[in-house]
């Protein structure tokens, strides 16, 4: 389902199913993130389920918390602080990585990525473009988006995934969509997708479709 006008990267409290058929393929981004056939094979066949939260704190620091499921894998609960500061995590899936989030307008200039891109890799993320490079396409509101940056900490990884997160219109309608961006350690290897969301409704809303999901995007 479309998110409502009212949900928005400042507002993003709420429960999201990733729609398949209008997000990108997902199995060779993972496979540079060194994730096995067997699990990307799960992966694809799983339903993912973001619970999200976003609040401020009693010092004025933006967090977002998002619980993932899917059916089964194990839980994920990764929770971001919008102030740029490095932060270890160790994921079920992804292994050891450390991150960094905050909110970024881009109506007012370009993309300050953490690792070096091509122009194509740079309009991607930004939203100006799809995968093929070709078709157009537009973050609605530029001026409050998401930058997420990790870089995997595990030897002989070493990847890092940069994210930017909005929301789109996808065939006439309004979704949160994330623009994921994966390189390997030695950067001559890239990969990129689009994720679409739909809308489920508030993050305490139960639904049938919640029954033994369980799976951790990042």
């Amino acid at each position: 389902m479309a998110s409502p006008p009212e949900v928005t990267i400042k507002n993003l409290s709420g429960k999201f199913v990733m729609n398949k058929s209008l997000s990108d393929d997902t199995n060779n981004l993972l496979a540079l993130q060194g994730i096995s056939w067997l699990t990307r094979k799960a992966i694809g066949l799983a339903t993912v389920v973001l619970t999200i939260k976003e609040y401020t704190d009693n010092k004025g620091s933006i967090h977002i918390d998002i619980t993932s499921n899917a059916s089964g894998l194990s839980s994920t609960q990764e929770d971001r602080t919008l102030d740029w500061q490095d932060r270890p995590h160790k994921d079920k899936i992804f292994g050891n990585v450390a991150g960094r989030s905050r909110m970024v307008n881009l109506s007012t200039g370009k993309l300050e990525p953490c690792v070096s891109y091509s122009e194509a890799e740079l309009q991607f993320l930004q939203a100006k473009f799809l995968k093929d490079g070709k078709t157009t396409s537009k973050f609605e509101d530029e001026s409050a988006l998401v930058q997420s940056y990790v870089k995997n900490q595990d030897s002989g990884y070493g990847w890092t995934a940069e994210q930017i997160w909005g929301f789109e219109q996808v065939n006439g309608k309004r979704y949160y969509t994330r623009r994921v961006v994966v390189k390997n350690a030695k950067g001559d290897k890239t990969e990129k997708v689009r994720l679409v969301y739909d809308y489920q409704g508030p993050a305490g809303k139960e639904s049938a479709e919640d029954d033994g999901l369980a799976y951790g995007e990042e």
